[in-house]
């Protein structure tokens, strides 16, 4: 087996969307990283359709905001949740065309082009090096570095590789997961659907926005993707013959009520199984866990793959401040600690959802449609971005562990290009002066931007949460907000520095 002396500063094992976000992150980052691909190239379907602004702001820190907005679509029309009759039960709300990461809250897209636009953008970087065609087999570990070894398909040959640390994203089924030995807690939802995606060829009067068609007859979703693509998700019923279900005619039929076979292509027709499951234990020393390989969600509000970008950007900031040495490695044990409870929330909230679109028994559903008022639709928003205890304040009267917002500044830009992938401080000169000189030298050593003439709209913000300073990390989640100097100093204890 041939061995590399060249160690890795992070080696990832899979490069769908969530391994490319944080081989992107890293490699603007300057690190060095290996990623192991088994296939040969992007897959050619459509998979995950939605990402949301929080994921935009993401793929801006990557420097791909543009590339990504040119390929997808803003949805500002919102999700509906229709019964049998048609009558309107549940509104998802949240759907501004500017949010408060300075886009839109939701966009529309092909994961496709997105793949493309996310390898486009790892080959800026030499210092990452993608292996396609390489399927991981084994790893060990030990005081220092992480050995890989995997094998190059095309020729069997066998290789080696060493990193200081590696990132599964490859998938439910992940391999590295089986190392770790991490199980899969099983949090209530595991329902076959039938997903059908088609390509208009003429106009069709078809919603701009998304439906849950909550009909016990034959539950279904409905979305406009981008572009001409649609979608239909239609759940599988004890009784259906599944072979016949995929059928094009079987499939035209059931959709006959919105559109003609001679209005559209059939472009892939797949049953896959909605899990709801989570991973007890996402890092076993050098080895970590990111999207599908420690979570899955049901599709019902879209975050399957919004959960894994953000794993990237927790982990991806973390890595680097570790790997150069500005941090202790203890602050890697806060990936789990603070991404876990927000997956949780997620998912449980999409199993609730899943019970309202799934209902087939038709005495629940009219005691679900009279609970709702049928007519008169509840509006519902997403949870909180909050995240689980770790490297920020927890005080409960505190907007830490949260997502701060991204305004435009009076110069034009957007906050994000003002702070670029660092930690700030921004507050107001008098409270800033007033912090203990350990405590700026805390803001040098963690390398923040300090801004000590905040913007209007910064100071806006200041006032509105009744602070005169605020701490960010660099994936712009909150650490703390200050009224003194002396609460600088203490928040400013939640920024990892090395001793």
């Amino acid at each position: 087996m041939p061995e590399c002396s060249h160690v890795y500063d992070v080696a990832i094992v899979g490069l769908g969307p969530t391994g490319a976000m944080l081989a992107n992150l890293l490699g603007a980052a300057g690190r060095s990283v290996l990623v192991l691909e088994k296939e040969a190239g992007i897959f050619s379907l459509p998979r995950a359709i939605h990402f949301d602004g929080e994921v935009l702001r993401t793929f801006q820190a990557a420097g791909l905001r543009e590339q990504v907005l040119a390929i997808s679509r803003p949805g500002t029309q919102g999700m509906h949740f229709v019964n049998g009759a048609g009558e309107t039960m549940l509104i998802r709300g949240g759907t501004a065309a500017l949010g408060p990461h300075g886009c839109a809250n939701n966009y529309y897209f092909h994961q496709p082009q997105l793949e493309a636009v996310l390898r486009d953008g790892i080959a800026r970087f030499a210092q990452v090096e993608v292996k396609l065609r390489h399927e991981f087999i084994d790893i060990r570990q030990d005081a220092d570095v992480a050995t890989l070894s995997y094998r190059a398909m095309d020729s069997g040959q066998m290789h080696s590789a060493q990193a200081r640390f590696v990132v599964g994203c490859d998938g439910a089924r992940s391999p590295i997961r089986q190392h770790i030995g991490s199980p899969m807690v099983d949090l209530g939802l595991r329902q076959p659907w039938l997903v059908f995606d088609m390509v208009l060829t003429q106009p069709v009067d078809l919603p701009n926005h998304t439906v849950q068609h909550c009909d016990p007859r034959r539950p279904m979703t409905y979305c406009h993707v981008v572009g001409a693509r649609r979608r239909w998700e239609i759940m599988v019923l004890p009784d259906d013959d599944r072979e016949a279900l995929v059928q094009p005619d079987h499939l035209w039929g059931m959709v006959a009520p919105w559109v003609r076979r001679d209005q559209a292509t059939l472009e892939r027709a797949a049953i896959y199984t909605f899990h709801s499951v989570i991973a007890d234990g996402w890092r076993e020393r050098r080895l970590f866990l990111a999207g599908d390989a420690c979570h899955q969600t049901p599709p019902f509000l879209g975050q399957g793959m919004c959960a894994g970008i953000r794993d990237a950007s927790n982990l991806a900031w973390k890595l680097d401040a570790v790997l150069a040495g500005r941090a202790p490695h203890t602050l890697l044990d806060t990936y789990e600690s603070e991404r876990k409870p927000h997956v949780r929330a997620l998912i449980e909230l999409a199993v609730r959802l899943g019970s309202i679109i799934q209902t087939t028994d038709l005495q629940q559903a009219a005691e679900r449609d009279a609970k709702f008022k049928a007519g008169q639709p509840e509006i519902f928003e997403l949870p909180p971005q909050l995240l689980g205890a770790g490297a920020f304040d927890a005080a409960a009267d505190s907007p830490a562990g949260r997502p701060f917002p991204q305004p435009r500044l009076a110069d034009g830009r957007l906050l994000d290009e003002l702070l670029g992938r660092r930690s700030a401080v921004i507050g107001h000169r008098n409270t800033l002066s007033a912090a203990a000189p350990a405590t700026v030298q805390r803001w040098l050593h963690s390398d923040a931007v300090v801004i000590d003439r905040p913007d209007p709209r910064l100071d806006a913000w200041l006032q509105a949460h009744d602070a005169n300073a605020v701490i960010l990390r660099p994936d712009r989640y909150i650490v703390g907000v200050a009224r003194s100097g002396a609460d600088l100093d203490r928040i400013s204890q939640y920024l990892p520095v090395a001793p």
